[in-house]
């Protein structure tokens, strides 16, 4: 077994030292923090204004449904024509759009037209977290730090579904049905306009339409590891849809909605200490194999949550399932850079975006179902299910995950060679 990093890794400060990755960190930061308050937000305010859970998590399935399938056309243009070109036009169309839906949901309109309103506002959330990672892949390019840069982005990631959540439950609930939505629009236009101004550290656009060698463009789809990681990436998805649906349901039918937030809070916190702690250890072993024992991780620890009723021991039980998902996580970005080419990276990344999304959604739907029909707890079968399946694709397959070294080389070309890491296969 090859080892993927030497026995000390470098570190958090290290990392944050390259130049430029500061800027760009901070407002990356800013720009992907109203991501973690919209599905929450849109959940609370459907339900109340419906009463269902099931329509409130149809109309959030919806969004993430939307956003899973337009995220890899949108990477694909940043990739192509810079991800500022993308971003600024995306927020005011996503702002526009959250503001209609946040409207026709006050005004009790049909629930057709909140599906219609959910498929812009899905189809234009900004991308912001896979174009940091893509700007860390571009400026770290066969570097060991990148490693540490995958772990440092899923606890950037997780520490704003620690703020989001909190912050849409505190608004939606204790200002007004909408304000969480509303937070949401604002923010992302802010967010932004703040990561768009941070030209110097975007990946270079191509000069052209066709990759290095003068070859076509291809989708970051066609890498068949990146097809393994996006199935991997549904289970995830569906850990947080159910959780989300489930716990809003929970909470509420023992008179605590407030509590909400928090136990939600617990769970993502617990995503951001594994992140942490995965981030500064020297993994010798590879990883396609920390990947596998990760995941199964994941599937065992959600494996009791529909036993729990107790809030305090569901909040212990979901802080273990957010301790658990920070390894499949990181390994799962870290492996991109492995697996694809820099040309597709951000479409890369916007795949695995996508899967969180469309198996979020899809938990969402199913978890509400089951909370409407057999009760609160019923939601919680989601994430047990869905990572079950997930693994068993993953275990099945596991053998696309090992890099193409010949065509990794290729499209690196020279660029690199002096820093060039040797690659892990299992």
């Amino acid at each position: 077994m090859v080892s993927t990093v030497s026995s000390t890794r470098p570190g958090y400060r290290q990392l944050l030292r390259t130049p430029g990755a500061l800027s760009f960190v901070l407002a990356g930061f800013a720009a992907r923090q109203p991501f973690a308050m919209l599905t929450i937000s849109i959940v609370l305010l459907v339900q109340h204004t419906t009463g269902s859970y099931g329509s409130a998590g149809a109309v959030a399935a919806v969004t993430g449904v939307s956003m899973a399938l337009f995220a890899p056309r949108s990477g694909r243009l940043a990739d192509r024509f810079g991800q500022r070109a993308v971003l600024l036009p995306g927020v005011a169309v996503h702002a526009a759009a959250v503001s209609a839906l946040a409207l026709l949901a006050l005004a009790d309109a049909p629930l057709w037209a909140l599906f219609a309103a959910a498929v812009p506002a899905g189809a234009s959330v900004p991308q912001a977290g896979a174009m940091v990672r893509a700007r860390w892949a571009a400026k770290l390019d066969g570097s060991p730090l990148m490693a540490t840069a995958a772990a440092f982005e899923s606890v950037t990631d997780e520490f704003t579904f620690v703020i989001g959540p909190v912050l849409a439950t505190a608004l939606s609930t204790g200002v007004h049905p909408a304000a969480g939505l509303v937070a949401e629009a604002a923010l992302s236009v802010v967010g932004g306009l703040l990561f768009a101004a941070q030209r110097h550290s975007q990946p270079a656009v191509p000069e052209s339409a066709a990759v290095a060698g003068g070859g076509a463009r291809t989708s970051a789809l066609s890498v068949p590891g990146v097809r393994v990681l996006a199935v991997a990436f549904l289970g995830i998805g569906a850990v947080f849809g159910g959780m989300q649906v489930s716990l809003t349901a929970i909470t509420e039918s023992v008179g605590q909605p407030g509590a909400n937030g928090v136990l939600y809070g617990v769970f993502a916190a617990g995503n951001m200490l594994a992140g942490v702690a995965y981030g500064a250890v020297a993994w010798k072993g590879g990883p396609r194999r920390r990947l596998v024992l990760g995941y199964a991780a994941l599937a065992l620890a959600t494996s009791a949550l529909w036993a729990v009723h107790s809030l305090p021991l569901l909040g212990a039980l979901g802080l273990l399932v957010g301790l658990t998902i920070a390894p499949a996580l990181i390994t799962g970005y870290t492996l991109v850079e492995t697996l694809v080419p820099a040309a597709a990276r951000t479409e890369a990344f916007t795949w695995l975006t996508g899967a969180v999304a469309l198996g979020q959604a899809v938990a969402v739907t199913v978890a509400g179902q089951l909370a409407d029909a057999f009760g609160a707890s019923a939601g919680f079968l989601v994430p047990p299910a869905g990572t079950g399946l997930a693994l068993l694709v993953l275990v099945a397959v596991r053998g696309a995950l090992v890099p193409d070294v010949r065509a990794r080389i290729a499209a690196r070309g020279t660029r690199g060679v002096g820093h060039r890491q040797p690659v892990a296969v299992d």
